[in-house]
């Protein structure tokens, strides 16, 4: 048998995403690693890995074949790097349109999400890899996201933000949970999403039969005894943390059982054997879960052939084009048709620079990326093309380019001098390359840190630079003291993001025809210590050439190439300065002035298509005024083409939107998710997004579910069957006609209304209608098939804070078949 103290150090990892390997136990190490969009890995620096369309988007396809084939795509991906379990996918609602990770998530909505969940985890795991489903629970917001408690009603706990983690559970049988940062109230017990024993140990384990691992999210632990009787399993990163020697003495004391231990081995032993870390001569662990019933101490990942780099472009390629969603299409002036285009004005701040992934720990490291440019040039061969920024949306300038930054002495790159507590060197000075923001590794005696750098400006023009900086400082340009703080930093710069994009001071500098000027910095900073995530300097770089020209000079060259193209296609939107780990948005509204820009190229050229290049939410006051508009995502490497293909047809963008768009952030039913004494109160309870919308009787721009394609659709009358179905389902059948000229996917959602408790006898909500599931084909034009949902009873049911228990409110119930949440579309009714 294993001696306690092997047992307790398999539980903390040996590093920031890798656990200790116990020769006693016969368990290798196990390799985590971030992954919603591609595997980010663990190794420095950073492998190239393939980047998909970010999970909103993979959502809106409404297609769960295709998200199998991403999931499996993942999964050969994790083997191909040595990853065992990925930290994915993200399955928190969409609570409220400004929440930072909204981009990271897949709906508004606990049935799509809990369906896309379901189809991406299987696939994965056929694979041999475990996923880890995020964040239990309540962690819908970035906002003190590592304080707040989340105060969630018992309904809407049960029906919407459990749901999904349920359907993990018991429909995908993940292999790991992730518990989140914030503290919980539920279950008459208020205490961090770690600790939990209520949600971790009766719900997760005890009700739904979790056999996995619970493993924390980073630096998320905060207590010994608590966490570890609260049924954490895995605290991560490590080493270090609240256990280790401490979890020992605390079973030394008495206060945590060695049962306790031995069940978080066996739970990590059984990880290990399903992702292929666990030998064969486990004897020990053999002996450690004798009484568990199932429990495999042998495991082989699935041995499948490496995807060809071939297959996976056409896959993310394919993924792009079908998740896009056309918001309006006015005269049918899309789709494109190359033979017709001769000249082509390609306008916008996205079209220069793809924001082709969100910020934070989604970041992948692609290893190409297909511009809109390039995507267009190849679909219009023989078309003119002509690129235009139009207007600015950034807050920082870009990074520097190394060739322009020298050290004193005149070598390339910045020095870097390290001295400790007493002012005494450490090391000798060391030249850094320019491009290198991060200085990793800093040895322990360290404590303060000297940067020098110049800065060689030849071209003409108004240059601006800028320094980005993380902790306390004094930044010095020319010899003058510009920028000084004393905002100590640790790990909260990484768990919020800031040092991500970081602050910094910033100087513009003119440069005459013919004439050289240097910029002298000098910076004394602090060494970061973010604990688990190691030592660090944050010192970069970022310089923008051109800055301060005629804006107005920049917007009318693109109206003028707006005037004299075939087609004007204007592309918009965020950039990872706005959507990004770590913070809510302020504001839904596009950066800097693109809704002027694309109002005006609009009216210059009546065959204008607005391309919007966000993960999240957006206010587009002019989207009734221009003639086509599409919804582009996060599109990941394959963007360009993607795109390409959604505008001409190749592939249909047969998109839904999988969250309701807001007309005016003034609607939006939560507008924040910012706590008040601490506390964010979930007070609408189980009107989650366009649930929230229709009880308030609000209209969005476009709806939750909408999406034109390329297809005109006609719904006949449902058909619902008159008794249950031996599983337990309910089948509801609809003709669904095409009756346009073009092949396309249609796409019907089927939403219940039914019963409400106006009495309040029942203890128990409903909103006035909620999606129950849907079903999709692709159908040739003119041609009629038949669809049919089998809905599950749960989706009738209503969980009772009175009793305790899921209820099926009797009554009559419609079930309306539809395009989106707002169409009335054709309806049955069920006696129930």
């Amino acid at each position: 048998m294993p001696s306690l103290e092997e047992k307790v150090r398999l539980l903390t990892g040996e590093t920031s995403f890798t656990t200790y390997a116990i020769e006693s136990l016969g368990i290798e190490a196990i390799a985590l690693s971030d992954g919603p969009i591609g595997i980010r890995g663990i190794a420095e620096p950073a492998p190239t890995a393939a980047q998909l369309p970010n999970p909103s988007a993979v959502a809106a396809a409404w297609d769960l074949d295709l998200v199998s084939r991403l999931g499996t795509l993942i999964g050969h991906e994790a083997k191909r790097l040595g990853i065992d379990v990925v930290l994915a996918p993200v399955v928190n609602l969409q609570r409220t349109p400004v929440g930072g990770r909204h981009f990271e998530t897949y709906s508004e909505d606990p049935v799509l999400t809990a369906e896309t969940m379901v189809a991406f985890a299987q696939a994965v795991q056929a694979e041999g890899v475990g996923v880890c489903v995020k964040h239990f629970v309540g962690n819908e917001s970035e906002t003190e996201r590592t304080e707040y408690l989340a105060r969630i009603p018992e309904q809407a706990l049960r029906e919407v933000y459990l749901a999904p983690f349920e359907a993990a559970v018991t429909r995908a049988h993940a292999w790991s949970i992730m518990a989140a940062y914030n503290r919980v109230e539920a279950g008459g017990e208020v205490a961090q999403a770690t600790d939990h024993g209520f949600l971790i140990n009766d719900i997760l384990k005890g009700e739904w039969g979790f056999d996995g691992v619970v493993v924390s999210d980073w630096l998320a632990t905060k207590t010994t005894v608590e966490s570890a009787l609260g049924g954490l399993d895995l605290v991560m990163p490590g080493p270090g943390g609240p256990w280790e020697q401490r979890l020992l003495a605390a079973v030394a004391a008495g206060d945590v059982p060695e049962s306790v231990i031995d069940d978080k081995v066996v739970r990590i032993l059984r990880l290990a054997g399903r992702v292929g870390k666990l030998s064969e001569r486990a004897d020990a662990a053999a002996e450690l879960a004798s009484s568990e019933e199932g429990f495999d101490t042998v495991a082989e990942r699935p041995t499948q052939p490496a995807v060809a780099a071939e297959d996976v472009s056409a896959l993310l390629r394919e993924a792009v084009a079908r998740a896009s969603v056309v918001l309006r299409n006015d005269g049918e002036l899309l789709p494109l048709d190359p033979a017709g285009v001769t000249k082509i004005a390609l306008i916008g701040p996205n079209a220069v620079e793809t924001f082709e992934q969100g910020g934070g720990s989604a970041f992948v490291t692609a290893p190409y990326l297909v511009t809109a440019e390039q995507g267009l040039r190849e679909a219009f061969p023989d078309a003119e093309l002509t690129v235009h920024r139009g207007v600015g949306a950034r807050r920082f300038a870009h990074l520097i380019d190394p060739a322009i930054v020298e050290t004193p002495e005149g070598e390339a790159g910045y020095v870097l001098e390290l001295f400790d507590a007493d002012g005494e060197p450490v090391g000798e000075p060391t030249v850094v390359p320019a491009a290198e923001g991060w200085n990793r590794g800093i040895a322990p005696g360290a404590t303060t840190a000297v940067v020098t750098a110049r800065v060689v400006l030849a071209e003409p023009g108004a240059h601006r630079v800028e320094v980005g900086l993380s902790g306390t400082h004094k930044a010095w340009f020319d010899g003058e003291l510009v920028s000084e703080s004393d905002a100590f930093a640790d790990a909260n710069v990484i768990l919020n993001s800031s040092a991500n994009h970081p602050e910094g001071p910033s100087t513009v500098v003119e440069v005459a025809e013919g004439e050289q000027k240097v910029v002298e910095i000098q910076v004394e900073c602090q060494v970061v210590d973010a604990t688990a995530y190691g030592r660090f300097v944050r010192f970069e770089l970022r310089h923008d050439a051109g800055v301060g020209a005629d804006d107005e000079a920049e917007l009318d060259e693109a109206v003028a190439a707006a005037t004299d193209a075939d087609v004007a296609i204007v592309i918009v939107g965020t950039n990872e300065e706005v959507e990004s780990e770590g913070w809510d948005r302020q504001s839904l509204a596009l950066p800097g002035r693109q809704d002027e820009l694309v109002r005006r190229v609009a009216a210059a050229n009546p065959r204008t298509v607005a391309v919007v290049n966000a993960g999240a939410p957006v206010t587009l006051p002019w989207l009734d005024e221009v003639p086509a508009t599409l919804w582009w995502w996060l599109p990941g490497q394959e963007a360009g083409h993607g795109l390409a293909d959604a505008l001409t047809g190749a592939v249909e963008p047969s998109g839904r939107l999988p969250w309701t768009l807001p007309a005016a952030e003034a609607d939006v039913p939560v507008p924040d998710a910012v706590p008040v004494d601490g506390v964010v109160e979930y007070r609408e309870g189980v009107h989650v997004g366009y649930r929230g919308w229709e009880r308030l009787g609000r209209v969005p721009a476009r709806p939750f579910g909408f999406g034109l394609g390329y297809g005109t659709w006609r719904l006949g009358e449902p058909i619902a069957a008159e008794e249950w179905s031996p599983d337990d389902t309910l089948p509801v059948t609809v003709a669904l006609t095409n009756d346009g000229e073009r092949d396309a996917r249609g796409v019907v959602q089927f939403y219940l209304s039914g019963p409400t408790d106006d009495e309040g006898d029942g203890g128990w909500d409903r909103p006035a209608r909620w999606l129950a599931g849907y079903a999709a084909q692709n159908v040739l034009a003119g041609r009629v098939v038949a669809l049919t949902l089998r809905i599950p009873r749960r989706a009738f049911e209503v969980w009772s804070v009175e009793a305790q228990r899921w209820v099926l409110p009797s009554g009559v119930y419609t079930v309306r078949a539809a395009f989106d949440a707002r169409d009335e579309g054709r309806s049955v009714t069920i006696a129930l």
